[in-house]
């Protein structure tokens, strides 16, 4: 049986979604979205404008995880990289879907939606975005 995104998650759109903002004065783009843009001060504020990234960029720097907290032991060893979107804003993500020594300056990737961990108490599973090689 497949397992399925719960509900709460897919409703709510924000959660799978790769959303930032632009500033209309200067065009740069941000994530997580802001409240004014930190070059334009003022001149900006109310005039943030929501957008959808599309998930895709470069792998501009990496690590590989090979000692890791005890929600994630069982991924060992596994990469963790900044990625920058081809909008600009760079976001930190766990790259999978490749070996780990395939993993790569530079390479090519996209964003997933993910289950990112399960707390072990209630059961609930927490989703998130990592990225993989584009294809």
């Amino acid at each position: 049986m497949k397992e399925s995104v719960a509900r709460f998650w897919r409703e709510i759109p924000q959660r799978y979604n790769i959303i930032g903002n632009k500033c209309t004065v200067c065009g740069r783009v941000f994530f997580p979205p802001r409240e004014s843009c930190p070059y334009c001060r003022r001149k900006s504020l109310g005039k943030m404008q929501k957008i959808q990234l599309s998930g895709k960029g470069k792998i501009v720097t990496y690590t590989i995880i090979h000692s890791a907290t005890e929600d994630f032991e069982d991924q060992v060893p596994y990469p963790i990289a900044i990625v920058e979107l081809d909008e600009g804003p760079r976001i930190t993500a766990q790259i999978v879907d490749c070996k780990p020594e395939d993993v790569k300056i530079d390479m090519r990737v996209e964003s997933t939606f993910r289950k990112i961990r399960q707390d072990g108490s209630t059961g609930a599973i927490y989703y998130g975005y990592k990225f993989r090689p584009m294809r």
